[in-house]
């Protein structure tokens, strides 16, 4: 993945509302109208929303008829995983060498230190 793609991923993802709508969409597909019930938003902002995870490639949508239905697009996110994924594990391994470094016993003082 590009770096320009997980921008689009965690910038998509740094908005609450957007957040949610992806909570509601990993549950199965949606209409807008049943995105937007719950929301105290406009349709309109709502749309504005989904506009955005689309750009990052986190939600498809299709319109059949008047009625236009979103679903999710897993590879994006996992791709947001895997990078999240290779940070932490990247900083497990170095708490895990602090963790073993302070657990080291103090060196002895040599003679002739004063203490």
């Amino acid at each position: 993945m590009l770096d320009h793609e997980l921008d689009l991923v965690f910038r998509a993802l740094g908005d609450r509302t957007r957040r949610a709508l992806v909570e509601r969409l990993v549950r199965g597909p949606a209409s807008v109208s049943e995105l937007a019930e719950p929301l105290t938003m406009s349709l309109a902002a709502v749309v504005q929303h989904l506009q955005v995870l689309e750009s990052a490639g986190i939600v498809r949508s299709e319109k059949v008829g008047r009625v236009r239905t979103c679903r999710i697009e897993p590879e994006m996110l996992r791709a947001g995983e895997h990078w999240l994924g290779r940070q932490r594990t990247t900083w497990e391994s170095r708490l895990d060498r602090l963790g073993d470094f302070l657990a080291e016993p103090p060196p002895a003082p040599s003679e002739g230190t004063k203490t």
